[in-house]
């Protein structure tokens, strides 16, 4: 009875770790290339009373054993990088990618993070920048009169101009994508960082093969499902649920034993 008060407690507090995953994911329902994150579990060890295999008799020997576990831990909460809805906004300045890939950002130490969000502005100087005025790798300025500005499927920033009939390019969006995505590093701002997990950065051009290509005027939207994160929701309280009803049922059993008379 106190392994059972010990293993469903785990349960719970697995169970309280889902929640906390859910409710992150929606509360960035409408946050621009969000990511959903997915906790993962993993029994913990076993107490072996009989072993698998254990010699029964002279002759014959124990199919499956007496093993008994003690709960559960969260192993992982893992990042889903599934495609988000792409939302018309008609912004010159937005770009959505449609498939892998991520953009580049400089920080202002120099290091480099990467977004989905494809939300992006001018600062005093006329550099593409991040909402939090980041400079979008790999550097790209516009000039004061640019009447215009075109970004191609491939990334190429155009712009036109006065006194100019054609449309001249100025810069180039270039794509990062990494062997494991799952394996970035979250750090928020809607940013993501290298890891020894993730891989080394792979740069190209968008459009080539293995890379998405990019949208003018949309913005990728999360990939979060209100449906579904609401769903996860309600298992995961049943399942609170019923552990902790296994703590109650365990302190009754507990209790009963000590106060038995003879």
């Amino acid at each position: 009875m106190i392994r059972a008060l010990y293993t469903a407690a785990t349960g719970m507090n697995a169970q309280e770790t889902n929640i906390d995953v859910i409710a992150n994911n929606l509360a960035n329902v409408n946050t621009t290339g969000f990511k959903k994150g997915r906790a993962a579990f993993q029994d913990l060890m076993y107490q072996y009373q009989t072993e698998p295999g254990a010699q029964s008799s002279q002759t014959s020997v124990n199919p499956s054993g007496v093993q008994i576990g003690l709960g559960v831990k969260t192993i992982a909460v893992q990042k889903m990088f599934g495609q988000g809805d792409s939302v018309n906004t008609g912004a010159p300045l937005d770009v959505a990618i449609e498939g892998d890939g991520f953009f580049q950002v400089i920080k202002p130490d120099g290091t480099f993070a990467y977004t989905r969000s494809g939300s992006f502005q001018l600062d005093q100087n006329g550099s593409l920048v991040t909402s939090d005025g980041y400079q979008v790798g790999p550097g790209i300025t516009i000039p004061n009169d640019a009447q215009a500005i075109t970004i191609g499927e491939d990334g190429t920033v155009s712009v036109r101009q006065p006194g100019n009939a054609a449309a001249q390019a100025v810069g180039q969006l270039t794509a990062v994508r990494f062997p494991n995505n799952a394996g970035l590093r979250a750090v928020g701002r809607n940013q993501f960082e290298e890891t020894v997990s993730s891989g080394a950065p792979i740069i190209a051009l968008f459009q080539q093969p293995g890379f998405g290509r990019l949208n003018q005027g949309f913005l990728e939207s999360s990939n979060v499902s209100v449906v579904s994160e609401v769903v996860n929701m309600i298992t995961a309280q049943r399942a609170y649920e019923a552990n902790s009803k296994g703590i109650s049922t365990s302190d009754e059993m507990l209790s009963l034993a000590i106060n038995m008379k003879r």
